[in-house]
């Protein structure tokens, strides 16, 4: 091959002073690695083994790259051309982000200068040993060659030529390599500000090639990628085939936004020519046959040059700008990470410093949580399951509040009923009655048999029709036998909830690590011992349940009295029918036959002769009052006593400042001494914040010289327009007296004369409508002027002198 010296002028054509600096802004965030954490646009070369990509590259770039081998495609190969005051080149690997440190490092030392590009294969073979890629061995690797050339004459383009996609494995290379190779090349099409410029090969069918199925996948609607169709020559000139892919060429087939282009490459026998002989056979094929059908601008690696640099260019003018959204999202990413992480603590006395700061994080948040404070963003969008268990008090009170409502429609044994029909429990029962899983149900002449024999067994000295006060609370004992089991499950879900959550608050304010051994040697001990005590209160509160009945709460007299009144006016009801001979609650006529002394007859018959039925339906409506009211009372204990005393009332309490500083050294050690995968996400982090801090300074850089350019740009406006206003002002003074003069002559021959010297159009139409000699208003010599994306104000030269109110007519001022 002929001696190549590091001049690349092939290239020139990219070359634009508005193109430089984007150039150079995408080259500077990349050089610094902030690619490695967000998309930047770039070029990329995809296609099939054997496509033809290396030589496109090569045509494109200038640089010569071996093809023989395809040792360049074992991995994705980045050539960067920048301005430099003095010629230079440089060969070097980036680590993939899945190498481990070591690794990293070893090849992160790998960089080598060039004095000729003729040294590239050799320097690619070593780069290939590097990387450990062997022919019995690693076939394809990740990690990236870079090829970096400088020159006061260089542009500024990055070019990614990818590894060739691979059909099926063979003795060379393997179902893993094949998975390998797909996965990297879909994970550079798939960023969204990437141009594929996807590589057919014209001697396979072009619907066979997998680069355009590829292409189809990540970019339905082709607007980012452009068609390249190589080795042309090798097909038989007017023969179909040919003609199939000229026609795809146009665009027939398979269409992207960006349209297709078609180059040839050095065949064998021209693999030591130079670039300019390359250049020129190339011309000469596309000159004759079918490829004459085809725009100039479609053909040749000229052409392609200029396409891409008008495609890249475009695709950094569209993203560059939101850029710097992408990386302060990512700084903020790591910011909070680094947050969650703390402070580095190889020490005793940091990790105890460590741990008194995140105590009062966590203080502060559960506080909030407890009060039902939710303004921090830790607690979310209420309307996800997820989010809504952090608000904790709001958990509580509905806990709390479906206890209660369990407690009144299920928390009874016996459910009895005012006729003999027992009618089926469908309140979500389910279970066996003997067991408390389900009520019994009785009707009230029921549940007086089941009293009279409690009263029978136990008479004292009562009187007849009285019974033994004592006997209410063997009743309500009866009634409430499935508190225990309600007040104790409720204890448990607070218990969960309260676990769950803090839980929660861990992970969001220190990283898994810490929290993990947080929550499990401090946090979990803690808060079961308080389940614990929650229990112990339980347990007092239904200890009362065995002492005599006691209260002096006014709602038991009117509860007694409402139930009394309740079953009187029952029997009243049933008296009235009876004596009317109706079933009906309402009499449909008047009667009038009515004796009014025979309905007080008829209703003073409720006397009771069996004492014993008497006392047992006074005593089951005292047990029936009782219940309600100590029901309820013992509900707002449970939440009160309970849930909030032991429970939740000072949950912040559990990992507090005091409590970190009587923690034993050792347990300290035990929850907050760094792994050595915390201490390794910690530099990792500190070194994305530190690449993406130097991104963020070179988008801000571009962005202020963006601002500067247009704030220059509408100043030199402002000025101009001025110094037009003037123009237009001395040339109407000028004007006017010249129509004085002319309206003071009365020869026709002068007038005549004087026609010779007068003014331009314009300003003769604006003396034609009576205007005086004062300058025309500025607002009508000034146009809408868009540049930088922002609407300038500048001076119009065309627009005609109109006072303001008049629409201008465009004419040429003098």
């Amino acid at each position: 091959m002929a001696a190549t010296n590091l001049n690349t002028s092939s290239l020139d054509t990219f070359r634009s002073s508005e193109q430089q600096n984007l150039l150079d802004d995408i080259d500077n965030l990349r050089h610094e690695g902030v690619g490695e954490f967000v998309f930047l646009p770039q070029i990329i070369v995809c296609g099939e083994q054997s496509s033809g990509k290396s030589s496109v590259l090569e045509g494109i770039s200038g640089v010569p790259f071996p093809q023989h081998d395809t040792l360049c495609t074992r991995f994705p190969t980045e050539v960067v051309l920048r301005q430099a005051a003095t010629p230079s080149a440089a060969v070097m690997i980036v680590p993939s982000k899945d190498a481990s440190e070591s690794d990293q490092a070893r090849l992160n030392s790998f960089k080598q200068s060039l004095q000729r590009l003729e040294d590239i294969p050799d320097l690619v073979k070593r780069a290939k040993d590097e990387m450990g890629l062997t022919e019995s061995g690693k076939a394809f690797s990740k990690d990236i060659l870079r090829v970096e050339i400088s020159g006061p004459d260089k542009p500024k383009l990055t070019i990614v030529d990818l590894p060739g996609l691979i059909q099926t494995d063979s003795k060379v290379q393997s179902v893993a390599d094949v998975e390998l190779i797909t996965g990297l090349v879909t994970s550079y099409m798939e960023n969204p500000k990437s141009v594929i410029l996807a590589v057919v090969s014209a001697k396979n069918e072009y619907h066979n090639q997998a680069i355009l199925r590829k292409a189809r996948d990540v970019d339905p609607k082709g607007f980012r990628t452009l068609g390249l169709i190589t080795k042309p020559d090798t097909l038989p000139p007017g023969s179909d085939s040919e003609g199939v892919i000229v026609d795809l060429a146009s665009n027939n087939n398979i269409q992207f936004r960006l349209g297709w282009h078609v180059v040839k490459n050095r065949d064998y026998n021209e693999r030591h020519w130079t670039g300019e002989e390359r250049d020129r056979s190339e011309e000469h094929f596309f000159s004759k046959g079918a490829w004459t059908d085809l725009p100039r601008d479609m053909v040749g690696i000229g052409p392609l040059r200029r396409r891409l640099g008008k495609i890249l260019l475009e695709q950094i003018q569209r993203y560059l700008p939101g850029l710097i959204e992408d990386i302060e999202s990512n700084i903020q990413d790591c910011k909070n990470k680094l947050l969650k992480l703390g402070d580095s603590r190889d020490t005793p006395e940091k990790q105890r410093q460590f741990l008194l700061k995140l105590s009062q994080s966590f203080q502060t948040l559960c506080r909030a949580a407890s009060d039902g404070s939710y303004e921090h963003p830790f607690f979310g969008n209420p309307a996800s399951d997820g989010e809504y268990y952090k608000r904790l008090r709001a958990v509580v009170q509905n806990l709390n509040m479906e206890f209660s409502e369990v407690m009144r429609v299920r928390g009874y044994h016996r459910k009895i009923v005012d006729n003999d029909i027992r009618p089926e429990v469908d309140d979500g029962w389910e279970g066996d009655p003997s067991n408390g899983e389900k009520p019994l149900v009785m009707s009230r002449a029921g549940a007086i048999e089941w009293v009279r024999e409690l009263l029978v067994r136990s008479r004292g000295r009562e009187l007849p029709g009285s019974f033994n006060p004592l006997l209410v609370g063997e009743l309500f004992r009866d009634q409430s036998t499935r508190w225990g089991r309600l007040s104790q499950e409720h204890v448990q879900q607070i218990w969960l909830a309260s676990r769950d959550f803090l839980e929660k608050l861990l992970f969001e304010i220190t990283d898994n690590e810490t929290s993990g051994s947080l929550f499990t040697h401090w946090i979990d001990p803690r808060i079961n011992e308080r389940f614990d005590t929650a229990s112990q209160s339980i347990n007092r509160l239904l200890a009362d349940r065995q002492k005599h009945p006691i209260t002096y709460n006014h709602y038991y007299t009117e509860n007694l009295q409402k139930i009394r009144e309740k079953r009187q006016t029952g029997t009243l009801i049933e008296s009235i029918q009876k004596h009317w001979g109706v079933s009906s609650d309402t009499i449909s006529a008047y009667r009038n036959d009515l004796s009014i002394s025979k309905l007080a007859e008829a209703l003073s018959r409720r006397s009771q002769t069996d004492m014993d039925a008497f006392a047992c339906s006074e005593l089951l409506d005292s047990m029936e009052a009782y219940y309600k009211v100590a029901m309820k009372t013992f509900v707002d204990n449970v939440c009160i006593q309970v849930v909030e005393d032991v429970l939740i009332g000072d949950i912040w309490t559990i990992f507090s400042p005091p409590e970190v500083g009587q923690m034993h050294p050792d347990l300290i050690a035990r929850i907050a001494a760094e792994s050595t995968e915390s201490q390794a996400q910690r530099r990792q982090l500190n070194r994305k914040l530190r690449i993406l801090g130097k991104g963020k300074e070179i988008c801000e850089r571009h962005s202020t010289h963006s601002a500067s350019k247009t704030v220059r740009a509408r100043m030199e406006a402002k000025t101009a327009l001025q110094d037009d206003a003037q123009t237009f002002r001395s040339e109407v003074s000028y004007t006017s007296s010249l129509r004085s003069r002319v309206e003071s002559d009365s020869n026709e021959g002068s007038r005549g004369q004087m026609a010779e010297q007068k003014p331009p159009s314009e300003v003769g139409d604006y003396l034609d409508q009576g205007s005086t000699s004062e300058a025309p208003p500025v607002a009508e010599l000034v146009e809408d002027k868009e540049e930088d994306g922002f609407a300038t104000k500048v001076p119009h030269v065309g627009l005609e002198w109109r006072p303001l109110g008049k629409k201008s007519k465009k004419r040429s001022r003098r």
